[in-house]
């Protein structure tokens, strides 16, 4: 008897001490496990290693138009300008501004103030993926056609400098910004349909013609203003007399630069908001 006594307990070890270690073992997998999903991505990611700053375009699906025209610019503040056109049903561009958010793994942004439209994109190497209203990938037949392309440079034509109102930032190296007595900031629009420039310098109204060339080359014509009379007029006058020296002009990342020849910017401008 004393003997089975003995044999009883080290039976019951045996079984009992495989199992805890298992037990263990499982509990420090499951911990990994957790620990693995919880855990922010860390090396390149497309957020620290892509250059994806710039402007994406394409024709994206729609269930009631022919497409939807949409272009997104991504700046390195992280700011961003959206201009969505639905296609053979309403020829004006939708145009929405704001700020965007990464996600902890750095491949994914969501443009901030949209609700009623997918607002998810994945960052691919000179694209942009969306995704469904839920924030996951779209699947089926048109998958591939969920994809805005970045746009070379050299591609930036017309299409961008028009039918945007462009707001002065700086003009000869300095900063511009709206005084106490202007009624709002300078800007300038370059009409597509009638190849007219108009804007407001500060005091008065401006208007012209303007001809876009091969190479970014742009020629204003015939400039006129109202003649208004304001406090502090200098700003006007320097400006109005500098957009006459301009001869072309460059867009990076949503900011137009008019220049003369290969001279420093003489006049600089972001969409307005």
């Amino acid at each position: 008897m004393k003997y089975k006594l003995i044999l009883i307990p080290t039976v019951l070890l045996s079984l009992l001490i495989p199992n805890y270690f298992l037990s263990n073992s499982l509990k420090a997998q499951n911990s990994e496990d957790i620990m693995e999903s919880v855990t922010p991505a860390i090396g390149d990611t497309s957020q620290n290693s892509l250059d994806w700053n710039g402007v994406y375009e394409g024709i994206l699906p729609c269930a009631s138009c022919e497409g939807i025209k949409t272009t997104i610019i991504l700046n390195q503040d992280l700011t961003f300008v959206q201009q969505v056109q639905y296609l053979g049903i309403d020829e004006r561009t939708w145009e929405t501004k704001g700020t965007f958010q990464w996600n902890e793994a750095g491949n994914r942004i969501t443009l901030q103030g949209i609700e009623q439209a997918p607002n998810q994109f994945i960052v691919g190497e000179n694209r942009l993926i969306q995704l469904d209203m839920n924030g996951d990938r779209i699947s089926g037949d048109l998958a591939d056609k969920y994809i805005l392309n970045k746009v070379a440079q050299a591609s930036m034509t017309e299409d961008f400098l028009t039918d945007v109102r462009w707001q002065l930032t700086e003009m000869m190296g300095k900063p511009v910004t709206k005084s106490e007595n202007q009624r709002e900031p300078i800007f300038l629009i370059f009409n597509s349909e009638e190849n007219r420039v108009n804007g407001f310098a500060g005091c008065n109204n401006f208007m012209g013609g303007f001809e876009l060339k091969e190479g970014n080359r742009l020629t204003l014509k015939q400039m006129a203003s109202t003649m208004m009379a304001c406090e502090n007029m200098e700003t006007e006058i320097s400006f109005l007399r500098t957009l006459e020296q301009v001869d072309n002009y460059t867009i990076k990342d949503g900011v137009l630069s008019l220049n003369k020849a290969k001279m420093s910017p003489l006049l600089v401008f972001t969409m307005a908001q």
